[in-house]
């Protein structure tokens, strides 16, 4: 088993924080056809490491950071229960240590901050034909809410 620490990111990871985000789009680009071509870019992981409303983690092995995600508070639409939430995104998980909980230490460190910041309420999204990120995100306690539907009209 292999021995797994989760922490806050730093500037100094921020080479492989933008591998995992390329690794992302690439395991993310089968799901949805209106991804743009290549160069893309989903975050602003430098102000994101940097910012005070935003928390970014890695878990590290032998030295070596395998997974990534971040939690963010977002308010919430003016109809709902809770004024703000917190989102989880940058959700990955280096191949080689998917499957042994990597994701769980991820998403247990980012409620912790969450629930530090006073959020009651934690959300995500994930493609619907993503079984593999369905699975984990069940396993950690997470369930189905709502499905976004798109029509493409041309």
């Amino acid at each position: 088993m292999e021995n797994f620490t989760c922490r806050k990111a730093t500037i100094d990871d921020l080479e492989i924080l933008l591998e995992f985000e390329q690794g992302i789009i690439v395991a993310e680009r089968p799901f949805d056809p209106t991804i743009k071509k290549d160069p893309v870019t989903y975050y602003d992981l430098r102000e994101y490491i940097l910012s005070d409303d935003i928390e970014v983690v890695v878990v590290e092995t032998n030295g070596a950071v395998i997974a990534s995600g971040y939690a963010l508070i977002k308010k919430a639409r003016p109809y709902l229960d809770h004024e703000q939430y917190a989102y989880l995104g940058f959700m990955y998980t280096h191949p080689d240590y998917r499957g042994q909980g990597v994701n769980q230490l991820v998403v247990e460190e980012l409620k912790k901050w969450a629930s530090a910041k006073g959020m009651k309420e934690i959300r995500l999204t994930v493609y619907d034909d993503n079984i593999p990120a369905i699975k984990a995100y069940e396993r950690v306690g997470f369930k189905k809410h709502i499905i976004e539907m798109r029509l493409n009209t041309q």
